[in-house]
């Protein structure tokens, strides 16, 4: 109890704790909507767009959250736009967009030589160096994801699983992409000084992909990623503090490893515990799982069943069914 306690004497160390949590919880409710539609390069591609605006910010003088939630949010609407012709794909219209942001944020840095430690942080992360007024950033970027998840959450779950079925029902779909570009955006900016722009993506990817291969449901899966997203947070930054070791890197490497064990123990699951039996009834047949307690004797039961329905639902009418 005492080791746990430790660090908390520190006030670095409390910033660093609530930041991971709150970045962890929204990356992970953010990132089922990513790795759903497809585009798991998204968040990887909007830090280096909004990289390159908080450069270009500096430069002018401007709040780093400024200039970085601008480019940011461009950048977003700059890629549905290319590919609302279908014609080009998500992943080039990433590629071209937040590479050529990025490319504007190191070409000023290269030129200018001004100001290279100061974007070491939104590079690589600096968590450790978290004040107050980001973790207010965070907080209210957190609150305000959740609030706008609840209120559109039809419209974005329609358009996340199929884009034109909602159309049909008559969603604007042109709307919730705007609104789900913004609050993304947001996301990405509240995170960077957290796990850095080199990382973002494994912090959104990571737990929604770690939900997926624990449930099906839509909704459960945004609670399971949510809360893994922050478990992920607060054992890697307690991590990063036993090992010495850079904190954003070691969430990463935490979340990874977390992967890796659901993966193995789904692995097993499907290969050992559980396996499916083919069944032929009359001219019904059908596939089903067993679990490890299923018996021969269990198996001629449920057969025996079966084949009492369909001899019911065979017999002529007003004729009893043995």
């Amino acid at each position: 109890m005492e080791t746990l306690i430790e660090p908390f004497q520190y006030e670095f160390f409390r910033h660093g704790l609530l930041a991971a949590l709150m970045v962890g919880a929204l990356c992970g409710l953010i990132g089922v909507y990513i790795v759903l539609k497809g585009m798991s390069y998204i968040g990887h591609g909007l830090s280096h767009a909004a990289f390159g605006g908080a450069v270009v910010g500096f430069t002018y003088k401007l709040n780093f959250y400024v200039g970085a939630a601008a480019a940011g949010l461009i950048a977003a609407l700059l890629i549905n736009k290319i590919t609302s012709g279908k014609k080009i794909k998500s992943d080039a219209a990433i590629g071209i967009v937040t590479t050529a942001c990025f490319a504007v944020g190191v070409a000023i840095i290269s030129r200018l030589r001004r100001f290279t430690q100061s974007f070491e942080a939104a590079l690589f992360g600096n968590i450790l160096g978290v004040n107050e007024s980001d973790l207010i950033v965070i907080g209210a970027v957190t609150c305000l994801t959740l609030v706008t998840i609840f209120i559109t959450y039809r419209s974005l779950l329609f358009t996340t699983f199929d884009f034109d079925a909602a159309k049909v029902f008559g969603i604007s779909t042109g709307r919730a992409q705007l609104i789900f570009a913004f609050i993304l955006t947001m996301a990405i900016i509240a995170s960077m000084n957290v796990v850095g722009v080199t990382m973002i993506a494994a912090t959104i990817v990571v737990p929604a992909v770690t939900a997926r291969l624990l449930t099906d449901s839509f909704s459960r899966m945004l609670i399971l990623s949510t809360c893994i997203g922050a478990v992920i947070g607060v054992a890697g930054m307690y991590l990063s503090y036993y090992l010495n070791a850079a904190s954003g890197a070691t969430i990463v490497l935490f979340g990874a490893s977390v992967f890796i064990l659901v993966s193995a123990f789904n692995y097993v699951k499907e290969r050992y515990l559980y396996r499916e039996r083919t069944h032929r009834h009359g001219e019904l047949v059908h596939t089903h799982r067993v679990g490890p307690g299923h018996t021969r004797q269990s198996h001629t039961h449920h057969q025996h069943t079966h084949d009492d329905e369909t001899a019911a639902a065979e017999a002529p009418a007003g004729k009893e069914t043995p």
